[in-house]
């Protein structure tokens, strides 16, 4: 298959680093990139560097790299949450309340626990400040400043 220009730049950084690694001299890098120069196709580039370690040239476009999205800073506002999590960090101050009401009125100690059981759900399904409001968090540093 014949090579273009992006090959040959490969196999002369290629070359180069085996210089400078000492593993050929500075005559046989000049006659290997004159061969390199030269070459046509891949298996006259591979020829060149079949008596010597990696790196060897990379063919053909190198793999695209997948877009990596940033993450937003801090907590998302709640107009971009989805519904179920909205429903649920507003459930959450009433679990509270009514939980504390149940365990005062039926003396049954263990009802204040289902707010936190709630609460760890929730953060499992939706990360660490899945009931923080963003505006509530930046408001604050301004009133600091």
């Amino acid at each position: 298959m014949r090579i273009g220009d992006a090959d040959r730049e490969t196999a002369m950084q290629a070359l180069g680093d085996h210089m400078s690694a000492g593993r050929i001299t500075l005559d046989e890098y000049g006659e290997r990139s004159a061969q390199v120069t030269a070459a046509k196709t891949r298996g006259e580039l591979a020829d060149l560097f079949t008596d010597l370690p990696a790196p060897h040239p990379v063919f053909g476009e190198p793999p695209k790299q997948p877009v990596a999205t940033p993450k937003p800073a801090g907590p998302v506002p709640y107009s971009e949450r989805p519904l179920g999590q909205r429903a649920a960090a507003a459930i959450l101050p009433l679990l509270f309340i009514g939980a504390v009401v149940l365990g005062l009125t039926t003396h049954v100690w263990w009802f204040i626990a289902l707010p936190f059981v709630f609460g760890a759900i929730g953060q499992g399904l939706w990360g660490k400040d899945w009931d923080k409001d963003a505006r509530r968090d930046r408001d604050r540093g301004h009133r600091r400043r």
